[in-house]
């Protein structure tokens, strides 16, 4: 029976067939309710199937918005429904995330390769919330990076790409790809498909990759290390062990993939995200790199005569990377062997080196400050950076490498590749047109002179010319000034003189003996305010930076320079002039050049024209770090000096010092004229004094005089008064006797008086202690009874005031039915004026209405009697409380008397203390059998307060059944008042 009503049962409705019937339904409701009723429906839907309802409903939704508006409810629910579409449950997706990623654990090709690429488009449309569900989905990431190991190569392909889109922006998920031992699984399927010579575009996909893992990511760099991938990287770089994947012919094993170049160039690039400055694993990366061999094959591949020039240059920016800030490697970076890859011939031109090796530094030096073509400026840029880093924060090569440029120039010797000698012989020198070699050349002494003011001194001892022999001496910053004067006016590349001025405003800053040097040829002033006043837009930036060195020089210039300060400032402010100078630096401050220096590209051009690079990263920081200082210049007062000497000592200290050294000279002069008029002064006061002391010498004999006489008189009166004393002391004696006599005899009879009154005192004492404990006892019992009088006079306090509650109510409900009663009598009499024609009805409303007075006599009288109910209570609520003021009063009383009575008691003890030890300094005996009778006096008096208060409790027991009784209420209230005032009397007799 059950099997037949289930087949004739209607089939189950699905989530999809009820969202289509409810949107039918709102959209052809024409009835407000139905409408509601169909929003209600979706919006149970709208949470779990957001994309079926907004398919089937959402132009239902927002037609009701404008039909509806006035309803506030359907606004109310439609409003929610879309909000909901908005906001799916995001448990569903997590869901769908995780099926994705269980089915990755088949080993099916399909299911495991479409899993994969279904992730990769939903990453594409929501990255960030893909990102977030792969991370909390249960072993997300361990099945991702398990693809890589996939023999099939559609399937590996196909994960690679969706690792590395993960991983580009979420370190948290590059740091788990890396536990699941992604870098290990990276390398396989670089060896796999023919490492970096042979492999294709599934090596850089893999180097993409392990970039993404690498980068930024210090603890990933950590574990590249101790898991073993420098290593790797070793084996892939040319000349490694296994930079080719074994082939079975010589032919194939030969063969290199034309993305080979690619490849080689994106493992140097992933090295130097390892060794990026300032990040606190860059030391232990350099040293592990160079500890592996990995700087001396990155060298080889630099100088490879058969390696593509972009690898060069990332090659030699590989190595500046590893040696810099690390001077036990930059001084083994030194000692390194390489063949070069240019060599100067006589012609200027140059030419491939095959043959021998040179020293790296030398090499470098070479390919940075030879003559070349535009198209090798990427690696001479690059050379100088490697130069650069060699003696970067490495004090010790940045002396040799300085001194041994000096040595080279002052020896005369013909070397291309002498920096300093190139700097000043200038651009004239090579017959070839190449601005780069002079900017090369400054950039270097430039960084090996820089906030170094050993190395600046050392460097202006650099002199040209024999003093004598008669030839005029020209310094080191002479010759480079001359050469910036001479690249002005002839209208070299401004390469040129921008080099120059690079260097001469680091020299000059912050050093005045390198200024005074400068200021030694006055005339260069004179071209720099020249070229600084050119009118037009062109050449701003060496306006601007002839106006930078103006500045420098008057900010640090001092009163002795061969161009004193005062007289340097009218050059800037009328010459030039004020607005002129802040305007030309201001417009170099917005040049493109400066302001986006950190952003344009420093890559030499593919045509033969010169690369757009003009100035060295640290100069542009040193600009903008010193504008507003250079601005303000041009307003600080001649007679302050911003300098202090190589010595430690500032020149306005000196001047401050030796000004103070002069006033204090006119104080001591001052100071001396004051002192002789003190001594004449005091040899007048030491003639004064001489006169007034033989005045008093005189004044003292005559006073000696008198004390004797004094002295003699005084005598004669002291024996008199002697033998006057010894008189009235024989008097003192005698009636002193005569008073110890008599008061013996007193203190005899006072003793006899004192025992007899201590014995009366203590036989009174002891009658009076008696009767105060007594009176206590009675005391207590009255105030017991009193506490309980007033708890039985709280307790119908609170009885009455219930019933005066209850009271109340039903008063209160009976004016409200004679107020119904009242109502119904109006009502009646209206019908009896009504219906005054029918008779019978007249006599029914007549015995109604009799009825009703009588009724509302009857609850008149018990209003009255409830009223005086009422009365009543109130009555005994009032006697009550005054019976409880009474007892309260007679309480009071009696804890008075009580207190009074231990006040007296109290004296009484200290009274016979007294007398005891008065008796006792007479010399009379005092037994302490006293005490042990008042110990048995007090256990007496216990016990006949615990019999009085056994007493007091039948008395109040019996007083209780009266009250209970209510005949004899009133006496008893008499009775209580009776024998309070006994007990106010008692104490008083007793007292």
């Amino acid at each position: 029976m059950l099997r037949m009503l289930e087949s004739q049962a209607p089939a189950k409705q699905t989530a999809t067939d009820t969202i289509s019937t409810l949107s039918s339904r709102l959209a052809s409701a024409t009835l407000l309710e139905d409408r509601r009723a169909a929003i209600l429906g979706l919006r149970s839907f709208a949470k779990e199937y957001p994309a079926s309802v907004a398919s089937g409903a959402l132009r239902g939704l927002i037609a009701c918005l404008t039909k509806d508006a006035e309803d506030v409810d359907t606004i109310k629910v439609v409003l929610e429904t879309l909000i909901m579409l908005f906001n799916p449950n995001e448990h569903s997706r997590q869901d769908n995330i995780t099926i994705l990623l269980d089915l990755l654990e088949t080993p099916d090709f399909f299911s495991r390769l479409y899993s994969l690429q279904l992730i990769q488009a939903i990453y594409n449309a929501r990255p960030d919330r893909t990102q977030e569900c792969i991370l909390t989905a249960p072993l997300g990431t361990p099945r991702l990076v398990a693809t890589l190991d996939d023999p099939r190569d559609a399937v590996h392909n196909a994960g690679l790409v969706l690792l590395n889109d993960l991983s580009q922006s979420s370190s948290e998920l590059q740091k788990l790809f890396v536990f699941e031992s992604a870098f290990e699984r990276v390398f396989n399927l670089i060896e796999a498909d023919g490492s970096l010579t042979q492999g294709g575009i599934i090596v850089q996909d893999c180097l993409s990759l392990l970039a993404n893992l690498v980068r930024f990511n210090a603890s990933n760099q950590t574990n590249f290390r101790e898991t073993g991938g420098v290593i790797k990287f070793a084996s892939l770089l040319p000349g490694g062990k296994n930079s080719k994947k074994v082939r079975k012919n010589e032919e194939e094993d030969d063969w290199v993939s034309p993305q080979s170049d690619k490849n080689i160039w994106g493992l140097l690039a992933i090295m130097r995200m390892f060794l990026v400055k300032g990040s606190t694993s860059t030391k232990a990366n350099q040293t592990a790199f160079h500890k592996h061999g990995l700087l001396q094959q990155v060298l080889n591949l630099a100088f490879d005569h058969s390696t593509a020039m972009p690898i060069k240059v990332e090659a030699i920016n590989t190595c500046a990377d590893i040696i810099r800030g690390n001077p036990a490697i930059q001084q083994d970076f030194a000692e390194l062997m390489v063949q070069p890859i240019v060599k100067p011939t006589a012609n200027g031109a140059t030419t491939p080196n095959g043959a021998g090796t040179v020293h790296v530094i030398e090499a470098l030096l070479d390919l940075a400050l030879s003559p070349a073509p535009s198209e090798l400026f990427d690696a001479r840029f690059s050379a100088c950076e490697c130069i650069k880093a060699y003696f970067h924060n490495f004090m010790q090569a940045r002396v040799h490498f300085l001194k041994r440029a000096v040595d080279g120039h002052m020896s005369g010797e013909d070397e291309t590749a002498n920096t300093l000698s190139t700097l000043l012989a200038g651009s004239s020198s090579s017959q070839t047109i190449d601005p780069y070699r002079v900017w090369f050349a400054a950039t270097l002494v430039f960084h090996l002179i820089f906030e170094d003011r050993d190395a600046k001194d050392f460097l202006m001892q650099v002199a040209e010319g024999d003093a004598e022999n008669g030839e005029e001496v020209v310094t080191c910053i002479q010759n480079v000034t001359g050469n910036l004067i001479a690249s002005l006016q002839l209208g070299e590349d401004e390469r040129i003189s921008i080099a120059y001025l690079m260097l001469l405003s680091i020299w000059l800053f912050e050093d005045a003996a390198a200024v005074n040097d400068f200021l030694g040829e006055a005339s260069s002033l004179q071209s720099l305010v020249q070229v600084a006043l050119k009118p037009g837009n062109d050449h701003i930036v060496i306006k601007g930076l002839c106006a930078v060195l103006l500045g420098i020089i008057y900010e640090f210039s001092t009163k002795d320079s061969p161009v004193p300060r005062r007289d340097l400032q009218p050059i800037l402010t009328h010459s030039l002039g004020r607005e002129k100078y802040l305007d030309t630096i201001s417009q170099l401050r917005q040049h493109p050049l400066v302001r986006d220096f950190e952003v344009l590209s420093r890559e030499g051009p593919s045509t033969g024209s010169s690369p757009d690079v003009f100035f060295d990263a640290t100069f542009v920081d040193f600009l903008k770090d010193n504008f507003s200082r250079l601005s303000r210049a041009v307003d600080r007062d001649p007679n302050i000096e911003q300098h202090q000497s190589h010595d430690g000592i500032d020149r306005d200290i000196v001047d401050s010092l030796r000004g103070q050294l002069d006033e204090k000279n006119q104080t001591i002069e001052k100071i001396q004229s004051d002192l002789l008029t003190m001594e004449q002064k005091l040899n007048q006061e030491q003639a004064d004094h001489r006169r007034t002391q033989e005045s008093s010498v005189t004044q003292l004999n005559t006073i000696k005089r008198i004390n004797d006489d004094l002295h003699r008189n005084h005598e004669t009166d002291v024996r008199k008064l002697e033998r006057e004393q010894k008189q009235a002391m024989l008097d003192m004696e005698n009636k002193h006797n005569l008073q110890v006599n008599k008061l013996n005899n007193q203190i005899q009879q006072a003793a006899k008086e004192a025992t007899l009154s201590l014995s009366k005192a203590r036989q009174e004492h002891d009658e009076k202690l008696h009767e105060f404990n007594r009176a206590r006892v009675d005391l207590e019992r009255q105030l017991e009874a009193a506490n309980a009088s007033k708890q039985e006079s709280l307790q119908t306090i609170r009885t009455l005031e219930e019933i005066q509650k209850k009271s109340r109510d039903e008063i209160s409900t009976i004016k409200e039915t004679i107020k119904s009663l009242k109502g119904n009598l109006e009502a009646s009499e209206k019908q009896i004026a009504l219906s005054k024609e029918n008779s019978k009805s007249l006599e029914s409303l007549e015995t109604s209405n009799e009825k009703l007075k009588a009724e509302i006599q009857e609850l008149k009288a018990k209003i009255q009697d409830q009223t005086w109910k009422v009365k009543d209570a109130e009555d005994k609520l009032k006697k009550a409380d005054v019976k409880v003021k009474e007892k309260e009063e007679a309480r009071a009383a009696a804890q008075t008397e009580l207190d009074d009575l231990f006040v007296v008691l109290g004296d009484l003890e200290e009274k016979r203390t007294k007398d005891k030890k008065r008796l006792k300094e007479l010399g009379e005996e005092v037994s302490d059998l006293d005490d042990d009778d008042e110990d048995e006096d007090d256990d007496d008096d216990d016990e006949d307060e615990d019999d009085d208060d056994e007493e007091d409790e039948a008395e109040d027991e019996e007083e209780e059944e009266e009250e209970e009784g209510g005949g004899g209420g009133g006496e008893g209230e008499k009775k209580d008042d009776g024998d309070s005032k006994k007990s106010k009397e008692k104490p008083k007799s007793k007292k």
